[in-house]
């Protein structure tokens, strides 16, 4: 009998890749040694610095085509000195490995591609299984997921359905699943003025309190009370700066952003809209120059509950006895790019340490994991 693949032993191996964005540090090349092994067809689909891999079981154009979605970037691991241990060491202790990426998401990634090479070998399926692994998921995210849809499309390449593996439970493993993500998008805003001394503030336009007119309605503005599978949207005040040191000068102008993550009552059109009507009101008001900028980086989705988020959820529960809350909270993810080529939802560990130091992930979750992803498998193939 042909001995399982480890899903520790992976995580380990991936971990020890010092793969921080955009640098592959030969994560891809561990995949694609055992992928290949097993008879999946790998492709690496680079684009600019960023390194992709594409792998795929079973014919081209299949019937029916599950995909997995997932990252082998990390974050930097950031102040050496704090972590008690070596960052890309992948060391195993008290129950924990540890290492950066571990949770965010090696551990996902090993979880799904053993899963993926046992139940090929074990199973065949009719029908195909694929591995969409980027390198850009915790960068700007435009070479990465996008590069390999862009290249699936050009190649006839396809998923039916595809479960994204980053962490998504808070505290407990299976309390929650991913069926959407809020948008998210980013204004930047100048107000220009008229600069001069704060003893004749009438020879001058102080930019600055007409910026906190303007953040204070777009901050207390409510967008919206929420929708059917979302919370209600939200819009953060991150910084308001003139950069003026002197006490005596009234800056010539004055900068502010706000971050805003919306739900499903919006796009990021309509919002931009409001953010402009806004704009160009205290514009009028106060006298002042008013320039925006408005920075995408996902639309709000949602795969609605059905048959493809039921199987996982059933998975997740068969495997984990939780029954997951379907959740559309949290930040963005690359579903937010997978979303416009098939339905989408993701399941993956406890995030709770992830970009943190000493980063770490229960080994026996990661066991548990790949048993679910399993399930799944077969569950989609039955």
């Amino acid at each position: 009998m042909t001995q399982a693949t480890d899903p520790v032993d992976l995580t380990a191996k991936l971990v020890r890749c010092a793969s921080v964005t955009p640098e592959e540090g030969g994560a891809l090349g561990v995949l694609s040694t055992l992928l290949e092994r097993a008879g999946f067809e790998c492709h690496r689909v680079d684009r600019g610095l960023v390194s992709n891999l594409y792998a795929r079981w079973g014919a081209k154009g299949a019937n029916r085509s599950f995909g997995f979605n997932g990252h082998t970037d990390v974050v930097p691991v950031g102040d050496v000195e704090a972590w008690t241990v070596d960052p890309f060491g992948a060391e195993i202790k008290d129950g924990w490995l540890y290492g950066r990426g571990s949770t965010d998401m090696k551990s996902g990634v090993a979880a799904f591609a053993a899963a993926a090479v046992d139940f090929v070998r074990d199973t065949p399926p009719d029908g195909a299984v694929v591995l969409a692994i980027t390198g850009d998921e915790e960068g700007p995210a435009v070479d990465g997921t996008v590069a390999l849809l862009d290249w699936m499309a050009e190649q006839g390449e396809a998923m039916t359905d595809c479960l994204v593996g980053e962490p998504t439970c808070p505290n407990e493993m299976g309390e929650m699943m991913k069926i959407g993500r809020r948008g998210s998008m980013t204004a930047y805003f100048v107000v220009k003025g008229v600069q001069g001394h704060s003893a004749y503030p009438h020879r001058a336009l102080n930019p600055v309190p007409v910026m906190a007119r303007l953040m204070d309605r777009l901050a207390s503005h409510v967008l919206d009370e929420g929708t059917d599978h979302f919370d209600a949207s939200t819009l953060a005040v991150t910084t308001i700066d003139t950069g003026n040191a002197a006490t005596n000068v009234i800056p010539a102008e004055c900068r502010a952003t706000v971050n805003i993550r919306f739900n499903d009552a919006h796009s990021s059109g309509s919002v931009t809209e409001w953010l402009q009507g806004e704009v160009d009101a205290m514009a009028a008001e106060s006298g002042a120059v008013i320039e925006m900028r408005v920075a995408v980086s996902g639309e709000s989705f949602v795969t609605p509950p059905g048959g493809f988020s039921n199987m996982v959820a059933a998975a997740v529960e068969a495997e984990t006895g939780v029954a997951p809350e379907l959740s559309t909270s949290g930040g963005t993810s690359d579903a937010r790019f997978v979303k416009n080529h098939c339905p989408v939802v993701e399941f993956g560990l406890v995030g709770k340490t992830m970009h943190q130091v000493d980063e770490r992930v229960e080994v026996a979750h990661i066991h548990q994991l790949k048993s679910i992803y399993t399930r799944v498998l077969r569950d989609y193939f039955a």
